[in-house]
């Protein structure tokens, strides 16, 4: 398989399952498409036997063999109307398949878009942590965009081209074999130039595409971190970088479309040599009687109509290129195949009681070193715990197996007895309720933001939750209450305000597992007493696996585990440990207490 035939053959793959159920459309502008093609075929006729009559009417000796009234008003007439129904005819037909072709490619690119966005949410926490979310988002909406526009404004017309250069060579070697023949050999001559230089144009075109998505990633990661970047002075770096990747994908696109411009040039130099030859052998078959030059006059607009596709296909030749680099990215990221998804027998899940077990656990980190050996960690339901330990000692990556959003190496992790890899992924998450150490809103209202916590809580069920969290207050007092829209990842409020609604959040979840992730980090203290607060009453009566270093959230917890080289070196309660001037936790709370007077 050639360069250039693998993307569009994978293209082809990944659009085949659409265009399959609106193949209706498709058949329809087919039709209109072979319809346009006989117009096409049809349309020099009139002018054939308008030229003829009107030479013989000037006294030219031209055998009366097209079986026509030979009164030259009449075939001038009858041309006349022929010609305007023929166009009228090509005129319909080509807006029927135009706009039967652009709905499919407008419904196909809609499902393709939407079937795309529902494989990358399920694809792993780990592949999105090694990927650019402005990548994923050119794919998203660039590729399918030009997917859309090249199969409308190319690839249509291709279809219609072909079919049209076959049926006019056919008609042209039927009619007289020797100018057919120049026909073909100017068809065989772009096929040579389109095979030398297709592929070089694809090549082109894929590494375009390809810088465009880093670039779009390079913007996005600096876009999101520009707090980050304005305050460390980073604006001129970030713009080196960004002007650099951009004059990469600048010099890849200019590469392929001077290709392209080169073949379409070519073409052109063909389709003239072409033309001169039909003209020079034509006019001396019509000096030696053997052509009419009605004959001719047919023959060269056949060459004209039959040179179009030719010229077309070498100007769409460079468009169907990057169509395919774009395709065979959207191939690309659908073959990735999401890491965690359910087994054909997986078992939908009740509401738990909230007992959570992790068996003989092994596993491995990000760089393939020992993380997890021989695991065991039994919480009872309602207990709270929290884990402390080292950083980097698989504290989130616990959270991370109970929500099954990672799996370990072997091992057994469990809720309520049920192993969490048999049970469904949608289930299985809406036992638990988390609350994490940056708290993510979206551009909706507050309302909204709750509700996402149960999207089928009423108005009442929101509030509440918020008094529970202790946001009812500060959101009561924003401009339109709870129907205010937030700033993107809510970032129009301050940390405790967002970290309470997203406990609200999770309130409002109702769920028997609470899972919190450093919450407080990074609030001051009278903010983090209020959002500690909160936290309290979002776990009282329920499991609660707490990833903190609040010293006053861990003192209220039932129990400590100390998590230390892939095992727990230390559990008991964190009232009793902290009396214990031997144990790891108290030496901990004796140095975060050390910091804490410093401050």
């Amino acid at each position: 398989m050639t360069t250039q035939e693998r993307p569009l053959r994978r293209t082809v793959q990944v659009l085949r399952p659409h265009l399959r159920r609106h193949r209706a459309l498709v058949v329809v502008g087919l039709l209109a498409l072979l319809a346009d093609v006989v117009f096409r075929v049809l349309e020099p006729w009139p002018l054939k036997f308008a030229v003829d009559v009107v030479s013989r009417s000037l006294g030219a000796d031209i055998a009366a063999t097209t079986g026509i009234s030979q009164n030259a008003g009449v075939v001038l007439v009858l041309s006349a109307g022929a010609l305007l129904v023929i166009i009228a005819g090509r005129a319909a037909t080509n807006y029927a398949s135009t706009i039967s072709f652009a709905l499919a490619g407008a419904r196909v690119s809609t499902e393709l878009r939407s079937r795309v966005f529902a494989h990358i949410q399920r694809l792993s926490v780990r592949y999105h942590s090694r990927s650019s979310v402005g990548d994923l988002s050119q794919r998203l909406v660039g590729d399918i965009g030009r997917l859309q526009e090249v199969a409308v404004t190319a690839g249509l017309p291709l279809i219609g081209n072909i079919v049209t250069l076959v049926v006019l060579v056919s008609v042209m070697l039927v009619l007289n074999p020797i100018l057919g023949i120049i026909v073909v050999l100017t068809a065989v001559g772009y096929l040579l130039l389109s095979r030398t230089s297709s592929p070089r144009i694809t090549q082109a075109s894929r590494s375009t595409r390809k810088g465009e998505g880093q670039l779009v990633g390079s913007a996005a990661e600096v876009l999101a971190a520009i707090r980050v970047v304005q305050t460390y002075a980073l604006e001129d770096s970030a713009a080196r970088a960004f002007t650099d990747g951009n004059a990469k994908a600048m010099k890849a696109g200019v590469r392929a479309r001077r290709l392209a411009a080169a073949l379409e040039r070519s073409t052109d130099v063909l389709v003239g040599i072409g033309q001169g030859l039909v003209i020079v052998s034509g006019g001396w078959m019509v000096l030696r009687g053997a052509l009419t030059p009605g004959d001719l006059v047919l023959f060269v607009m056949y060459l004209k109509i039959a040179m179009k596709p030719l010229r077309d296909m070498a100007k769409y030749t460079g468009r169907i290129a990057r169509a395919g680099a774009s395709g065979e990215r959207i191939a690309d990221l659908l073959d990735t195949t999401p890491g965690i998804v359910d087994r054909p027998d997986a078992l939908e899940l009740g509401r738990v009681g909230g007992t959570v077990t992790l068996h003989r656990v092994h596993a491995v980190d990000g760089h393939g070193r020992p993380l997890f050996e021989g695991l065991d960690l039994h919480i009872p339901a309602g207990q709270r715990v929290g884990l402390l330990g080292p950083s980097g000692g698989g504290k989130s990556t616990v959270l991370n197996y109970l929500l099954r959003l990672d799996e370990p190496g072997s091992g057994h992790v469990l809720i309520d007895g049920h192993a969490v890899t048999h049970t469904t992924l949608s289930s299985l998450r809406r036992q638990f309720g988390v609350v994490l150490q940056e708290s993510v809103l979206f551009a909706a209202s507050v309302r909204e933001n709750i509700r996402y916590g149960q999207l089928g809580a009423t108005d009442d069920q929101i509030e509440q939750a918020a008094k529970l969290a202790g946001a009812h207050d500060f959101v009561m007092a924003l401009p339109d209450g709870y129907d205010t829209v937030l700033g993107a990842r809510g970032d129009t409020m301050s940390g405790g305000q967002r970290q309470r609604i997203a406990i609200a959040r999770a309130m409002v979840r109702n769920a028997p597992i609470v899972l919190l992730d450093e919450p407080t980090t990074g609030l001051d203290p009278a903010t983090r007493a209020e959002v500690s607060s909160a936290l309290e009453e979002a776990s009282r009566g329920r499991t609660t696996i707490a990833v903190t270093h609040d010293i006053a959230t861990l003192i209220g917890l039932d129990r400590v585990v100390w998590l230390e080289r892939g095992r727990i070196v230390e559990d008991g309660d964190p009232r009793v440990l902290a009396q214990d001037p031997g144990s790891r936790f108290a030496q901990w709370l004796a140095s975060q207490r050390e910091t804490e007077a410093v401050r």
